[in-house]
């Protein structure tokens, strides 16, 4: 890689710098292991950020995904604060995150839904965690445990251990109309097309400031039909 990227030979060095960027409000693009199969990227091809910020939403939509500025993210939270956050027993589980269900009311903002039209009410802070909170207060959830993905799980716990906050965004490794990366140089094209910050390759960390001038021939958004 170069001098285009850090190597960690310690991954929990990796993890606790990729927790502590993401408490900073950057987005980090996150290739780690074997990719997932199935509708979800769960933790391997995932683009993450900080579930309380209030801009993060608008951030990674427009200069990410390419895609509206109200379109709703998903959340990763720890499998053991579940409950802390969501409408969920503990030991509830729902690591294919295909569960919706409600953010808990403690976390609710109580002026969340009080007014306006269009934009306006879907621009209004909902909860703590309020760039996976919807407009009715409700989260698509996926609880990471530490037996399915330990990587995911640990950087989870720094970010918890640096904010107080066990939830993050979670939304697959792509932009609008465009399949999950699959290799790293799919990754890293996708990297360097968007507006993400960091990018995380196995045990590689990339600053997109620190990569050389990426050029492409024509507009690679008309290679792929939108939704």
């Amino acid at each position: 890689m170069g001098a285009t990227s850090e190597h960690y030979d310690d991954e929990e060095e990796l993890l606790a710098r990729v927790a502590q960027l993401m408490a900073e409000e950057k987005v980090i693009g996150w290739f780690h292991g074997k990719m997932e199969f199935g509708p979800r990227a769960l933790g391997n091809r995932s683009i993450i950020g900080d579930a309380r910020s209030e801009a993060m939403q608008s951030v990674m939509n427009l200069k990410i995904k390419f895609r509206e500025s109200f379109r709703p993210f998903a959340p990763s939270v720890l499998k053991e604060r579940v409950s802390d956050y969501f409408e969920m027993a503990a030991g509830v589980e729902s690591p294919y995150m295909l569960l919706v269900t409600g953010v808990q009311e403690q976390r609710r903002v109580a002026n969340g839904n009080t007014g306006g039209h269009g934009l306006e009410l879907l621009k209004q802070k909902r909860s703590d965690v309020p760039a996976i909170t919807h407009v009715d207060y409700s989260a698509r959830v996926q609880t990471v445990d530490a037996t399915r993905n330990p990587a995911y799980h640990q950087m989870l716990r720094h970010f918890e251990a640096r904010t107080g906050c066990p939830v993050i965004i979670n939304t697959s490794f792509n932009v609008r109309g465009e399949p999950i990366v699959c290799t790293p140089e799919d990754a890293y094209r996708c990297f360097m097309r968007t507006e993400m910050d960091y990018l995380v390759l196995g045990s590689f960390l990339l600053d997109k400031k620190a990569q050389p001038r990426f050029e492409e021939k024509g507009d690679w958004r008309q290679d792929y039909q939108l939704d």
